[in-house]
């Protein structure tokens, strides 16, 4: 193994820039929404807006139909994958990528292994898969169905088997924008019309990974991921990379012609959606949070809307009836207030156009 000691040292800034540059945040994309989509490996999905508010602020030219449009056509579809969370995924990634992050959702399943005893996960998966395949089904329309067979088994776990074992997809209307509609689920096969291929090969995902998300450490990728044992996979790949560390020592791998950006180049102000992947995919968040404002975008289980100031999160922002309440953690001076509220013009009209929302900045947080 090469020594991280004589690789060249990427600062907080310098991997804040390649970051950035990467997640189309530094300047917006020309990208379609199903090519960004592809791009970033998904989008974070846990609520319906997310995806919707993390593509306007990436994207040149983005409007909400355009995802809600894939959507409906099932070139992109709403399924549990990266870290047992929801992600928009594109068709092709839904039946590679839910293969790959598999054995995460398996080790999910130990938690709930009481509420199992006597139950055949086998028998179980192919019963859940006949029922959502007859027709979609909420959790709860497939816990009663399946309560019948293990009547003393906990009927909680019996739904967390079925979403372990099979990659459900959450089928439209829920996830459109301006739409409403209930979690229904059927298998991911079913709903995109063609069978689950073989999952994606831990060594081209981190090539993807990489491309969105790096220069990055192998707790990085398996933090993003959700899974252990990736070192080999990096070895492999190692002969192809480049090398850095970062301040603390850390040994960082990246593509050798990905972008890096000067660490002084201009980010201007970005509104990003609750639970951002920009902020969650990396075991050492500091490139992008940071450490004085550490766990300032969580309360408890609540992940609140965050604001990008100089590409690092600086604040925080909600809509509230007919206002876009913005609280900085640090007052702006004028010429970045203007900054801030251009930018939030832009957003208001790129997904309420029909709206009409004043811009105020609230109490300033500390």
């Amino acid at each position: 193994m090469a020594k991280t000691t004589t690789a060249p040292v990427l600062g907080a800034r310098a991997l804040n820039r390649a970051t950035l540059e990467r997640q189309l945040l530094l300047t917006r994309s020309p990208l379609t929404a199903h090519e960004a989509v592809s791009h970033l490996l998904g989008l974070q999905a846990q609520n319906v807006k997310p995806p919707y508010y993390a593509l306007a602020a990436r994207l040149d030219g983005f409007a909400p139909e355009q995802l809600s449009r894939l959507m409906v056509d099932r070139a992109v579809a709403r399924m549990v994958t990266l870290r047992s969370t929801i992600h928009t995924h594109t068709a092709d990634d839904c039946l590679t990528l839910r293969p790959l992050v598999q054995p995460a959702r398996a080790r999910e399943l130990t938690a709930f292994r009481k509420g199992l005893t006597g139950v055949d996960l086998d028998r179980l998966a192919a019963l859940a898969r006949d029922l959502v395949e007859e027709e979609p089904r909420t959790l709860k329309q497939l816990r009663e169905a399946l309560q019948p067979h293990w009547p003393d088994a906990d009927p909680q776990a019996l739904g967390i088997a079925a979403r372990c074992t099979l990659p459900l997809v959450q089928v439209t209307p829920r996830g459109l924008w301006g739409a409403s509609g209930q979690v229904a689920l059927t298998t991911a096969e079913h709903w995109l019309g063609r069978p689950t291929e073989p999952p994606a090969g831990p060594d081209a995902t981190v090539l993807r990974y990489l491309a969105a998300f790096g220069p990055a450490s192998v707790k990085d990728m398996q933090t993003w991921a959700g899974l252990t044992r990736l070192r080999d996979a990096f070895e492999r790949l190692r002969p192809q990379l480049l090398t850095f560390r970062d301040e603390q020592g850390v040994e960082l791998f990246d593509l050798p012609d990905a972008p890096r950006p000067d660490p002084d180049t201009p980010a201007p102000p970005r509104f990003l959606p609750e639970f951002d992947n920009l902020l969650l995919s990396h075991a050492d968040r500091s490139r992008v949070v940071p450490p004085e404002h550490r766990g300032r975008s969580w309360q408890g289980n609540q992940a609140y809307r965050t604001l990008l100031l100089d590409g690092f999160l600086a604040g925080l922002w909600a809509l509230e009836q007919q206002a876009l309440v913005i609280e900085p953690f640090t007052a702006p001076g004028r010429t970045l207030r203007a900054q801030i509220t251009a930018e939030a013009e832009r957003m208001l009209a790129t997904l309420h156009p029909e709206s009409s929302y004043d811009i105020r900045f609230g109490t300033v947080r500390r």
